[in-house]
């Protein structure tokens, strides 16, 4: 039986001015599946992750999601002169398609940031309340009359569930910013939860952590994708949560993809083996 692609990546090369970020990058993601991308500091995969998700436009190439084409791009400007990528006219009889990162958040994406961005001065349950407001359907005409009390009400129903699965529920009240690093780090995950995704992007969950907040985290990273019947997509840099949880993992170097496979594939990889020692500059 075939897999079902969630995310697939087509040929996408993201240029700026004359610096090529990511290089021809094709790569899948099917449903229920944990897969992580990895590479030297600068590789491109924060840049990938931000094609993904709306932040830039593609130079080139094209993103599917559940099989249907959400983002496309080709060069265009002054960038047809500039481009140094691959398959410059493979796009271009079609539309561009560029969705803001909102309505790619709609869609059944969502994510976590390298750094931290919680919003500071509201609490624990008003991080997620925010998070779910993203699916509401009422508008200020509804707000205005109380017509979408019932919604309201769900919303915070389901907020309140959601911090009782994600161990939350004890530090409700607090400020988001109070809570200890860990926790910040669950908390951010849950916020992206609320908003219902089938796809979860996380970007290096375990950054800034010590090794008893990184083994838990990958516990709670595998719990909330059975739990959910999510798929997820992770760049992450601590090797022992990515071979202990990866089901397969991209590699890159410099913007261009390496090696795919399983992880001792990839942990036995010369060509991954090289670009780790040979290492790079920061991204």
């Amino acid at each position: 039986m075939s897999k079902e692609h969630v995310l697939k990546v087509e040929n996408v090369t993201m240029q700026f001015g004359g610096v090529i970020a990511v290089d021809n990058m094709n790569l899948e993601v099917n449903k229920g599946e944990i897969v992580s991308l990895i590479g030297p500091n600068g590789a491109g995969k924060t840049t990938a992750f931000n094609v993904i998700t709306g932040v830039y436009a593609p130079t080139n190439g094209a993103v599917y999601y559940k099989d249907k084409m959400i983002i496309q791009n080709y060069p265009q400007g002054k960038m047809k002169k500039l481009y140094r990528g691959e398959n410059a006219e493979q796009y271009t009889g079609q539309h561009v398609l560029a969705p803001t990162p909102d309505r790619i958040t709609r869609l059944g994406i969502a994510r976590t940031f390298q750094n931290i961005r919680l919003f500071k001065s509201q609490t624990v349950f008003e991080n997620i309340l925010i998070a779910k407001h993203m699916l509401r359907t009422s508008n200020i005409f509804t707000a205005t009359f109380r017509l979408n009390a019932k919604e309201e009400a769900e919303m915070r129903e389901e907020s309140e569930k959601l911090l009782k699965i994600m161990d939350l529920q004890d530090v409700r009240d607090e400020l988001a910013t109070s809570l200890p690093y860990g926790k910040q780090r669950h908390l951010e995950i849950a916020r992206a939860m609320a908003t219902k995704p089938e796809l979860l992007l996380l970007d290096e969950p375990a950054a800034g952590m010590n090794p008893q907040e990184t083994l838990e985290l990958t516990q709670f990273i595998g719990r909330i994708r059975d739990e959910f019947g999510l798929t997820i997509f992770m760049i992450e840099h601590h090797m022992d949560l990515v071979m202990e949880i990866s089901d397969r993992i991209y590699v890159l170097d410099f913007g261009k993809p390496i090696a795919e496979g399983v992880p001792e594939e990839i942990r036995n990889n010369p060509r991954v083996i090289e670009a780790y020692l040979g290492g790079a500059q920061d991204e």
